[in-house]
């Protein structure tokens, strides 16, 4: 792991706490960028917003049976996301993570 990694690991890793955990993240990179901070910030604002947009069509749907797979799928990308900022590594989430580097390419 180099220095980068090893600095911006902390930020890397709170901006996987759902909803508030991306504005931590962001003002603690605000002042000195760092690149592996900024890459965790992008998929962790891009796990809150879809979480919040499934969660804002499925709740009109009040099942279980409908809920559950949004609830599963938002978790085992949330897993991924946050054990590879542990482990220090730059890899996007699957499905939505090359997408969320693209749309949000001006956060940093």
């Amino acid at each position: 792991m180099n220095n980068t990694t090893e600095t911006g690991k902390t930020a890397a890793i709170t901006s996987y706490i759902l909803g508030i955990g991306v504005f931590i993240a962001m003002s603690m990179n605000s002042e000195d960028k760092n690149a592996f901070a900024s890459f965790h910030i992008r998929q962790g604002l891009g796990l809150t917003l879809t979480f919040i947009s499934l969660g804002l069509i499925i709740s009109n749907f009040d099942s279980l049976m409908i809920s559950a797979p949004m609830w599963i799928f938002v978790l085992v990308l949330w897993s991924y996301g946050i054990t590879s900022a542990i482990k220090g590594e730059t890899k996007p989430v699957p499905l939505l993570g090359t997408y969320f580097q693209k749309w949000l390419s001006n956060i940093s």
